[in-house]
């Protein structure tokens, strides 16, 4: 009987894993690499704050066959950790389990509705279906009478989704609307500064590019309540609006509670430096699920695609690594860049934790569409190519 490594998920996190892990096992007739997910298929999260989302979906089946890696299409609702199973949901809603002698978890990060009234009346972009759902509202609001809440958008948040989102809304309102409408975008963030929790450098070009497209900034502000009318704010302001939008509040997936070992406040798991749980034998953490260090200065690993491939990379060497016998590769990665979308103002590119930017405008926008239309997808279903490609040690920025 084959031994068995189970993949949960095919995000970023999860399709490398697989890739990887099945690099090492090439050789190998007597292990078996399984993906459970709901879609056979890598969904291009952070362009979710563009237009088209329906777009924004690569299919996996041709790559895994490719690399000789398993699909099951299904939902993990359970980890037994003392049986080693994992009960899932199928398509039809069926329930059935698979056995693993190494599981992986990569079932990434959701988006918690925190405030009251936000998961009836508020939208966002964290899941492609959402993300849908949003894209619809949008396109029909010509269809509303003219109003100050229908040409109104609340974004709740200003991290990097919440920026690049509302960056990108004043050209798409315009386009439905029309260019005489009297179109107002607003962030609405707790800090008191704008772009508060980065450097200062890039702080200042979110501030600029804020300034010439029009986008405000409602900063100290919590909120207190979300209701189809608007937001309502803690120290009594209100802002009237039919489309506000969650960017905060991000939580690995829930599934992670299942598994007796220790988690960071978003519910990550801490792992050790060849990802497997802290704690446990047989499970290993990658992508948004996993509270890792990324080198030996204190950063650890952010809910990001950027950390996410690096992380499935290195997971599933390591996890067949355990099974072979051979030495793993810890988890390192150095290197971290930040190249964020500013809709009509162009991007920002910096280099380094400390954050400098090294280009802005039209010369960072091509970098970031290099990087979301060519580098984060998945590489090509040939079995030479993916492996290259999923190698831990290979460069990726």
């Amino acid at each position: 009987m084959k031994q068995q490594i189970l993949i949960l998920g095919a995000g970023f996190a999860g399709m490398w894993a697989a890739l990887s892990a099945a690099r090492l096992t090439d050789d190998r007739d007597d292990i078996e690499i399984t993906v459970l997910a709901p879609q056979p298929e890598l969904r291009i999260r952070p362009r979710f704050y563009e237009d088209g989302v329906q777009n924004f979906a690569a299919p996996l089946l041709p790559l895994f066959a490719a690399t000789g890696v398993k699909f099951i299409a299904g939902s993990a609702s359970e980890i037994d950790v003392a049986s080693k199973q994992v009960w899932y949901h199928t398509a039809q809603e069926q329930l059935a389990a698979l056995h693993y002698d190494r599981l992986v978890v990569a079932t990434g990060s959701q988006i918690n509705p925190i405030f009251p009234g936000a998961k009836e009346h508020a939208f966002d972009v964290d899941q492609l279906e959402s993300a849908a759902r949003f894209e619809q509202h949008l396109n029909q609001l010509a269809q509303q009478p003219e109003s100050i809440a229908r040409n109104t958008v609340v974004v709740c948040g200003g991290g990097f989704t919440g920026i690049e989102l509302a960056t990108e809304l004043p050209s798409r309102l315009r386009t439905i609307l029309g260019d005489g409408a009297s179109i107002r975008v607003v962030i609405a963030d707790r800090s008191p500064v704008v772009g508060g929790r980065y450097s200062e450098d890039l702080s200042d070009v979110i501030t600029q590019a804020s300034g010439e497209l029009g986008v405000e900034w409602k900063l100290n502000a919590e909120i207190a309540e979300i209701s189809e009318r608007g937001v309502k704010f803690k120290n009594g302001d209100f802002i009237e609006s039919n489309t506000v939008v969650m960017t905060m509040g991000v939580q690995a997936s829930p599934l992670t509670a299942q598994i007796p070992a220790t988690r960071d406040a978003q519910g990550r798991l801490h792992v050790d430096e060849n990802l497997k749980v802290v704690g446990q034998e047989d499970i290993y953490a990658t992508g948004d699920v996993a509270f890792a260090r990324t080198d030996d200065k204190g950063n650890t690993a952010l809910m990001t695609c950027q950390h996410a491939i690096m992380l499935g990379r290195f997971v599933g060497n390591n996890v067949a690594a355990d099974m072979l016998g051979v030495a793993p590769h810890p988890y390192r990665q150095v290197n971290y860049v930040t190249c964020l979308d500013l809709g009509g103002f162009g991007a920002v590119y910096t280099e380094g934790w400390d954050q400098v930017v090294k280009s802005t405008r039209a010369e960072a926008k091509k970098i970031k569409v290099a990087i979301t239309n060519e580098l984060i997808y998945p590489p090509k279903a040939e079995k030479e190519i993916a492996f290259a490609a999923a190698d831990p040690l290979a460069p990726f920025v």
